[in-house]
């Protein structure tokens, strides 16, 4: 498992989110919580994507540990703080693209509720056993990035992941500021002393033209791309696209389409000050790809080298998630987090519907708070309906069905299982350490948040 790194302050609630330094102009997307949600008709169907994306923890740490303040709320997206860290679950035995692991435990912070676990784990490729790589860098080098944390980590971050590649592979580089062009052409990925000369001689300076610099990019991942491989548009970026394709629904269109080609994308952000988290998101969230924010040396390693296979090598994509809540046994239901990756009903069986990527290895982690049948929903009651029959406590003892839907990375027809679960009504204390951690790290999320939902929740839990 993943430790975190770095030291927090002593009483983080104490800090004060209103305290970013005068010249960030970063911003972050609205993020609305979830709401309580009574499992009647079509509402007992809870659909969303998979999220992969791990930047929110990264921006977390760097608000609390660098800049002593709290993170903005809509920079603390739950579901990456919980899936920043690589989970012990198991991987899959048989064919599926990756293994489910159900699991429920009492609610540390609302010991009436329960709290449900769904986690996937994607099947796990040894390096030696990987496809050939085509890598395409389109890396950044505006003006803006002229910062010790931006180009320069950018071009460390590139040393590292160079050095795992090897002759099946094939680097490519494209830049992009007032003008895009191609600074290293497909190279061999044992050429390492061409690809180092390649970024140590990159240089930041003038204004963003994003949209021409990932053109260009996708066109020499096109031209190159490796039947069954991995293809992949890596940008690298704080997102200031303020020169040429400038609207962001512009280049999310330009991206989605791109990734109709079958080269996928990650975006990579860096800096403090002038970060589109928002952009970026959505990019990779169209692209068929991920988003990580690089805050230091250690976070790139982490990225690019002890999960490289997670974050570069997809073994499932249009990943989603529906689970149909039993009136009989739940009163109401929370999601947390994936507020941006919900989905409606219809889109579950949709396979024309895009959704989220696993990698190899990839861990995915989602969490509902459920309030039992019997118990008062928060929010308060309504009045009896005249026209509908109440839920009885009686019938099948089965709390949920889990159904997952997915392609193949190159496929266009998605594969669906279902899985029943039943909660046995176990303690939290009994729950196992995989469990108990990844619901600590969700509990923080909604401190940092100070969600309403919060009930009990305390840092000394």
């Amino acid at each position: 498992m993943v430790t975190v790194t770095g030291t927090l302050p002593a009483d983080i609630l104490s800090l004060k989110e209103t305290s970013p330094p005068e010249s960030t102009s970063e911003t972050f997307a609205p993020l609305p919580e979830n709401p309580w949600t009574r499992p009647v008709g079509e509402a007992a169907l809870s659909t969303f994507s998979v999220d992969v994306d791990t930047a929110s923890y990264s921006i977390v740490r760097r608000c609390l540990v660098e800049q002593g303040r709290l993170p903005p709320r809509d920079a603390v997206r739950l579901e990456e703080l919980v899936n920043w860290f690589d989970w012990d679950y198991a991987p899959p035995a048989g064919a599926d693209p990756f293994a489910v692991h159900l699991e429920a435990a009492a609610c540390p912070w609302e010991p009436a509720h329960r709290l449900v676990r769904v986690a996937l784990k994607g099947r796990v490729v040894e390096e030696a056993e990987r496809p050939a790589a085509n890598l395409v860098f389109l890396l950044d080098v505006s003006g803006s990035m002229d910062q010790p944390n931006k180009l320069p980590l950018v071009q460390r971050s590139l040393e590292l992941l160079a050095g795992r590649l090897d002759a099946r592979d094939r680097v490519s580089i494209v830049v992009y500021a007032g003008a895009s062009g191609l600074v290293l052409p497909p190279t061999r990925g044992d050429d390492r002393a061409a690809i180092r000369a390649a970024v140590a001689n990159l240089r930041a300076g003038g204004s963003t033209n994003g949209g021409a610099g990932i053109e260009l990019a996708y066109r020499i991942a096109e031209e190159n791309l490796i039947p069954g491989g991995i293809n992949r548009v890596l940008l690298a970026t704080d997102g200031d696209f303020n020169v040429g394709v400038t609207d962001p629904a512009a280049l999310v269109s330009l991206v989605e389409e791109k990734a109709k080609s079958k080269v996928f994308l990650t975006a990579l952000g860096f800096g403090m000050d002038n970060l589109k988290d928002a952009t970026l998101e959505r990019l990779a969230d169209r692209g068929n790809g991920n988003y990580a924010y690089v805050d230091d040396l250690a976070e790139a390693r982490k990225v690019l080298v002890e999960q490289g296979m997670s974050t570069l090598h997809a073994i499932a994509k249009d990943v989603k998630i529906q689970v149909e809540w039993n009136p009989a046994q739940v009163a109401g239901y929370r999601l947390l987090g994936y507020e941006n990756r919900l989905l409606a009903a219809q889109d579950f069986a949709d396979d024309a519907k895009d959704a989220g990527e696993i990698g190899a290895g990839h861990s995915v982690t989602a969490f509902y708070e459920v309030v039992p049948f019997g118990r008062e929903v928060p929010g308060g009651a309504v009045d009896g309906l005249r026209y509908q029959r109440p839920a009885e406590g009686t019938g099948s003892l089965e709390t949920l069905t889990v159904k997952l839907r997915w392609k193949e990375p190159e496929g266009e027809a998605s594969t669906l299982r279902e899985i029943p679960f039943v909660d046995a009504g176990g303690s939290f204390d009994g729950a196992s350490g995989e469990f108990r951690f990844a619901a600590a790290v969700a509990e923080w999320a909604l401190l940092l948040r100070g969600s309403r939902f919060a009930g009990s929740a305390s840092l000394d839990a």
